[in-house]
């Protein structure tokens, strides 16, 4: 799967909350699923790397009104997705930003919106929660969706907040939100698609983790 592929399903447009950044998206999550699984003969995740999460972007906009949290920094974007959260820390003064995807098409998705956007992000495909934290600011949209993604997220998070780095997350009210652990931050109300989410606008909070 390549950029090519991205570009031919997806079209350039400016994020609901978070303007500033422009993102290749796609207008229909089932439809574009059945086309990259046909496009590859077999099973797929599904394509997350086309849509701009609420979880995402209320990371981002917090990200991009507080930008001296990031300033010359080192940043991690944990399931990283379209690139969203990676490009408005590099837009909000990041040194550098790593992007973290385990979907082959997202990596592809996250240097097509980077080049979009004239910044520079270092796209990483793998899985590192079972490594050791190694950044100043760990971010991640919307990652508390399941008991299993959450048991792991959470763990990896918690070890990063406890070597001092700031880490921060955004969450549209998912079941799995770990709030005992969390400090909350901000609200926003987020415009998502129809076709991803249960109401047109998701009241999305960001949080501080705590170690």
């Amino acid at each position: 799967m390549t950029a090519q592929f991205v570009l031919a399903n997806t079209s350039l447009s400016p994020v609901p909350l978070t303007p500033e950044v422009h993102l290749h998206l796609a207008d229909e999550a089932i439809e574009l699923w059945e086309r990259t699984e046909s496009d590859q003969g077999g099973q797929l995740p599904p394509p997350f790397w086309a849509f701009a999460w609420a979880g995402g972007q209320a990371l981002a906009r917090y990200v991009l009104d507080h930008p001296a949290l990031l300033a010359g920094r080192d940043v991690l974007d944990l399931a990283a997705g379209s690139g969203l959260v990676a490009i408005a820390a590099m837009k909000a003064g990041a040194a550098r930003v790593t992007a973290v995807e385990i979907d082959p098409l997202a990596i592809a998705a996250i240097d097509v919106n980077t080049k979009a956007n004239d910044v520079v992000v270092t796209a990483l495909l793998g899985d590192v929660l079972e490594q050791e934290p190694d950044a100043d600011v760990v971010l991640a949209g919307d990652v508390f969706y399941s008991r299993e993604m959450t048991r792991r997220m959470l763990a990896y998070l918690r070890r990063a907040a406890g070597k001092g780095t700031t880490v921060l997350v955004g969450d549209p009210g998912r079941a799995y939100l770990p709030k005992d652990h969390l400090t909350l931050l901000a609200e926003y109300d987020v415009p998502v698609p129809r076709t991803l989410e249960d109401a047109p606008v998701k009241r999305t909070t960001v949080w501080a983790v705590n170690p």
